[in-house]
């Protein structure tokens, strides 16, 4: 077994955030005390828990074979502040980043150091996870399923198109990560994003500096339960429109979504090149996707008018490069005839 002591390995932190989590917290604190390869430090932060799960974290680190050091915060800050303390506070080279509810396998820690130590080019590793239940029972369910980050989707990755990946949804859990703590300065402090929350935002900005890559086995068991603030859990969909009202709805409504998709890319833009010290093409795949939604927000009320820039878009491939994963090949052609006649 590989120890904190090795001269020959970086040092690793685990930032844990904690947040009433007696019920599960056990099971997690123990997975990393069986670890093949131990850290060096656990830092945890408690988000001003009110059941016993700061009793329970000093009782169960005591006597830890590594520096344990657990902050209280007396102003709860919500898990996105929360993950962005603990991850301050480490010291370690290389950072793993720890839910209070999950239990990580025994290899966890070694493999992902180890995928590290032989890429010093990647800053983020990531891996899949099993799904487990309340009970910490397997579902049959991987995470990698559950946000579509499928066979194609992961060869369109390796292919160099990792931002193209995230901004159609984030595949990035934080609980499944390993980071470099130099990471740190480009995507600290987190910023305030309604659809993204701390695990996402990482990803996208190392995925723009082209540091980012998966690891493609599971190593934790993700428990889902009512109680976890953030999960597997799809999101609502949008009202449908029927295909009568496409033709007699008003240009204005037709646009309304496109619009606020690309309001919404360009805030995140904006953010992510404020922490880019050069043009990357991540940054590049952002700035095509950027101007493919605007020059469709823009479509002008004239049918006639809208005609060159639709065909352009198309021919480019625009419309097959942004259409949805598992849409049909009839999807990229209707969204530019809607474009074209709504």
């Amino acid at each position: 077994m590989a120890t904190p002591s090795d001269p020959n390995r970086p040092t690793i932190s685990v930032a844990l955030c904690t947040y009433n989590g007696e019920a599960y917290l056990e099971t997690q604190l123990q997975s990393l005390l069986k670890q093949s390869r131990l850290p060096d430090e656990l830092i945890v932060c408690d988000d001003d828990s009110t059941d016993q799960t700061r009793t329970l974290l000093e009782r169960l680190t005591a006597n830890a074979p590594f520096s344990v050091r657990i902050i209280r915060n007396t102003t709860r800050l919500g898990f996105n502040k929360n993950f962005e303390k603990a991850l301050s506070l480490c010291s370690g080279e290389l950072i793993f980043i720890c839910d209070q509810d999950d239990y990580w396998l025994p290899e966890k820690i070694e493999t992902l150091a180890d995928y590290l130590i032989q890429n010093p080019a990647v800053d983020l590793v990531f891996s899949n996870a099993v799904i487990a239940d309340t009970n910490l029972n397997d579902t049959g369910r991987l995470f990698w399923d559950t946000v579509r980050f499928t066979k194609p989707i992961r060869e369109k990755w390796r292919r160099g198109e990792a931002t193209e990946v995230l901004l159609d949804g984030n595949r990035v859990m934080g609980c499944t990560s390993a980071l470099r703590r130099r990471l740190l300065a480009s995507f600290l402090p987190i910023p305030n994003l309604p659809n993204y929350i701390y695990d996402g935002w990482m990803g996208l900005v190392t995925a723009a500096k082209g540091t980012i890559d998966f690891y493609e086995k599971p190593l934790i068991w993700y428990r889902t339960h009512d109680k976890q603030q953030v999960g597997t859990r799809p999101p609502a969909a949008g009202k449908p429109v029927r295909f009568t009202e496409r033709f007699s709805r008003p240009h204005s409504e037709k646009l309304e979504p496109l619009i606020h998709k690309h309001q919404e890319l360009k805030e995140l833009y904006q953010l992510v090149t404020q922490r880019m010290p050069t043009k990357t093409p991540g940054i590049e795949q952002f700035e095509r996707r950027l101007d493919h939604y605007n020059r469709r927000s823009t479509l002008p009320d004239g049918r006639f008018f809208r005609i060159g820039s639709v065909v352009r878009e198309l021919l480019a491939g625009n419309y097959h490069r942004y259409a949805d994963q598992e849409a049909n090949g009839y999807a990229p052609y209707l969204a530019a005839l809607g474009d074209l006649l709504e």
